[in-house]
C-alpha cells in the first residue's frame, strides 16, 4: 500500500514540474474530459485525496478541507496545498496496517444518502483515483504534442523510503 501512495506522490510531483514548462493560461485552459483543465485536476487529487484521509483518520469535519478551487488558481498554489496537507495523509498512509482492513466507515453519497465503505476500499479508492487523473493528464499532454510524465512504476526507488520523506 505505501508504495503505491510513494508512487503517486513522486508522480504527482513530476506533473508538477512539468507543468511549471506552461503558461499559467494553459494550465487553466478548459479541455474536454477530466475535471476540465490541468490545475483544477492537480488540486482536485490533492483535495479528494486529504478528504479521504480526513474520514480514515475520523477526525472532526472542521479539518475536512472544502475550498474552493478559486482560491488556488496557480500552480504554486496548489503545489503548496499539496505539500502543506500531505503531513496528515502521510500520517494515515504510514500507519496502515491489516486490521483496518474491514474497519467500516460511514459516509454521505453525492445523494446526500449514508453509504458504508470499508477502510480496505477507500484506501484503494484513493490510490486509483489519482492514477486515472493522472491519465488524464498524460492524455491531454499528448494532445498537446508534449511527452507526459511517465507512469512508469519501476525504476523510482519505491519501497525503500518512509511516506513523510516524499512530499
Amino acid at each position: 500500500m505505501n508504495m503505491l501512495f510513494e508512487y503517486n506522490w513522486q508522480v504527482r510531483q513530476d506533473w508538477f514540474d512539468w507543468c511549471r514548462e506552461l503558461p499559467e493560461e494553459e494550465l487553466l485552459s478548459e479541455r474536454v474530459g477530466g475535471m476540465g483543465s490541468f490545475l483544477k485536476t492537480l488540486f482536485h487529487i490533492v483535495e479528494v485525496e486529504y478528504n479521504w484521509m480526513t474520514d480514515l483518520k475520523q477526525q472532526v469535519h472542521p479539518s475536512y478541507f472544502d475550498e474552493s478551487f478559486e482560491q488556488y488558481r496557480s500552480l504554486a498554489q496548489v503545489e503548496e496545498l499539496s505539500r502543506r496537507l500531505h503531513p496528515q495523509v502521510a500520517e494515515v498512509v504510514s500507519h496502515w496496517h491489516p486490521e483496518l482492513e474491514d474497519r467500516e466507515l460511514q459516509d454521505s453519497g453525492p445523494d446526500g444518502q449514508v453509504e458504508t465503505h470499508t477502510y480496505g476500499e477507500v484506501i484503494r479508492h484513493v490510490i486509483a483515483h489519482e492514477i486515472h487523473h493522472i491519465g488524464q493528464l498524460s492524455i491531454w499532454a499528448r494532445m498537446m504534442d508534449r511527452k507526459p510524465v511517465t507512469a512508469n512504476l519501476i525504476r523510482r526507488g519505491l519501497g525503500h523510503t518512509s511516506p513523510e520523506t516524499n512530499q
